[in-house]
């Protein structure tokens, strides 16, 4: 009998967990077919159908079920001696890969520019940095860390506010020129191009800048994406909320309505199991020392 892959089992883990064939991949660093093919294969040597395929992904049969509760148990053993291997190997230093799901903005204008002094600190660490409009979640161990936007309200999850971040009004200066002078919010209700986010995409309550600033305020261009976004502003085109840590590091633009601030908040989350690691405990030590390092234009001062 052919010997059972232990990544075949972290496959099966991960379609259980997710729900669908694309985020499991997401989690293991590779594509649905591959995943999917893991999967067969698992379910050709158990003899045995593992999941349904219905609207909403993939679903366990009670086959499935059963082997969940197996392979949860070998989970939890893998992971206890990660932490005892730690422990161990202390004095060398954390080994491993982390998996950080921060923002777009955050992870590309803050977190990759001191990416580089932590790698050469900590060299048994391999680092996944995921910057994206979106967030992968610890409590489905999609990540090792996650930067949010709100404390998570449920899970087995251990949650600490990293830091307070404000976003201001932002337009080049040449827009400015070019358009009527803006000195309350109605003033952008006409004669002044808006860019912001896609409502209907927008992936957190807490990106919904401009009714901070007016509820009347909409945009008409927009995007995904804070970086697609940044550029637009800097493309002389409109004007936009944008977070202090990018608008003010960028000399092309400038404040608008400078007396208009909003305050957001960042949380730094990981899953209860894993909280203790080594390699978690640093990469959370150095998180803690960015912001540290960043903190007045984290704040927009």
């Amino acid at each position: 009998m052919q010997a059972m892959d232990w990544s075949d089992f972290q496959a099966f883990l991960a379609i259980a967990r997710t729900g669908q064939l694309a985020r499991a991949g997401r989690i293991m660093g590779m594509d649905a077919t591959t995943i999917g093919r893991r999967l067969r294969r698992l379910e050709s040597q158990m003899g045995a159908t593992l999941f349904e395929q219905t609207r909403e992904g993939q679903v366990l049969t009670p086959a499935g079920e059963k082997l969940l509760e197996v392979v949860e148990r070998m989970s939890m053993a893998t992971s206890e001696l990660d932490n005892a291997r730690d422990k161990a190997n202390a004095q060398a230093g954390p080994s491993g890969t982390v998996r950080i799901s921060v923002s777009e903005g955050f992870g590309s204008w803050v977190v990759a520019r001191h990416l580089g002094d932590f790698a050469a600190r900590y060299p048994g660490l391999t680092v996944d940095l995921v910057a994206s409009n979106g967030f992968l979640s610890p409590s489905r161990r999609e990540a090792d860390i996650a930067v949010l936007l709100s404390r998570p309200k449920t899970g087995p999850l251990v949650a600490r506010k990293l830091s307070n971040y404000a976003l201001r009004l932002y337009a080049s200066r040449d827009y400015l020129d070019r358009h009527k002078p803006i000195l309350s919010p109605a003033d952008l209700r006409s004669g002044h191009q808006l860019v912001g986010y896609v409502p209907e995409l927008v992936y957190a309550p807490e990106l919904n800048y401009l009714r901070d600033i007016d509820s009347n305020l909409a945009a008409s261009l927009r995007s995904t994406s804070i970086l697609a976004q940044h550029i637009l502003l800097t493309s002389h085109v409109g004007v936009g909320v944008l977070p202090c840590f990018i608008g003010d590091s960028d000399p092309a633009l400038v404040r608008v309505l400078p007396q208009q601030r909003i305050t957001r908040s960042f949380w730094l989350v990981t899953h209860k199991d894993t909280h203790g690691l080594q390699r978690i405990r640093v990469t959370m030590d150095w998180l803690l020392d960015v912001v540290a390092k960043n903190a007045r234009l984290l704040a927009g001062d």
